[in-house]
């Protein structure tokens, strides 16, 4: 494998563009760095949620969220609060739908659960949300589920808690907590994007989190180009092809547009 190109932005951007102007199919995966300029903070970066403040931890941790009531009536106001309400994609996004429409995405996988994806023009059916999404609330009793702006109204009204309307029990948004498993056929068909690939595109993601960030490794084992685009270093920068620190916004478009 060769060692990470971080060196003048002309030649790593002129590498990087024909590796996908090359490729047949490109996998992507993103995390949050990616939607942070849509107003959504991060988790692990300087300004991140878990740096500022890490008690806000609890509140992703699945033991603590069931056993705790006043752990879940944060997290009900986090979430009727949170800024991915009114966010709106960005350039990021935008590029995205642009290599999907170049027919060379295979797939879109992320880490992301505020359905930004989808919002800028990815289908459906190419967004492998591996964390779940923040759209939709399900039961953890009956497995009800329900359109999460239709559960903000009740806290709205004062339900700091809410129950199930149908059995009673815990609420939760259909994400994937600490402590959870993974849905088992989003993260296959992950696996199965990740070992065919010719390009492995990782976007705004701290490579930190498994068994997600061990995709890299299965796109580096078969063969794919890795290509990290991130703020902050993480662990697979010495490996990777090319390493962009600059603006997600930035390089995206210029590294998708310059390959069709």
């Amino acid at each position: 494998m060769n060692n990470a190109t971080v060196g003048p932005m002309a030649t790593a951007t002129e590498q990087a563009q024909g590796w996908l102007n090359e490729a047949e199919r490109v996998t992507v995966l993103t995390g949050a760095g990616i939607s942070t300029s849509s107003g959504i903070p991060d988790f692990r970066g300087p300004q991140g949620v878990w740096t500022k403040d890490p008690s806000a931890q609890q509140l992703f941790t699945l033991q603590n969220y069931m056993a705790d009531a006043e752990v879940r009536e944060r997290a009900w106001g986090d979430r009727r609060d949170n800024a991915g309400w009114t966010a709106q994609p960005t350039a990021g996004h935008r590029a995205l739908v642009d290599l999907e429409r170049s027919g060379r995405l295979r797939a879109l996988v992320t880490q992301n659960i505020d359905g930004l994806h989808q919002a800028a023009g990815n289908a459906p059916e190419s967004v492998l949300e591996v964390h779940g999404s923040q759209w939709t609330v399900v039961c953890t009793s009956c497995d009800d589920r329900t359109p999460t702006p239709e559960v903000l109204k009740r806290v709205d009204a004062g339900e700091a808690d809410p129950a199930c309307l149908s059995c009673g029990g815990i609420l939760k948004t259909a994400t994937i907590m600490f402590g959870q498993a993974l849905d088992e056929q989003v993260m296959d068909a992950a696996i199965d994007a990740a070992r065919d690939c010719d390009v492995f595109l990782a976007v705004g993601t701290s490579l930190q989190v498994y068994p997600v960030a061990g995709l890299v490794d299965l796109a580096q084992g078969a063969g794919a180009q890795l290509v990290v685009v991130n703020a902050e270093p993480t662990p697979y920068d010495r490996d990777a092809h090319a390493v962009f620190r600059d603006r997600i916004d930035e390089v995206l478009p210029s590294l998708v547009s310059a390959a069709g």
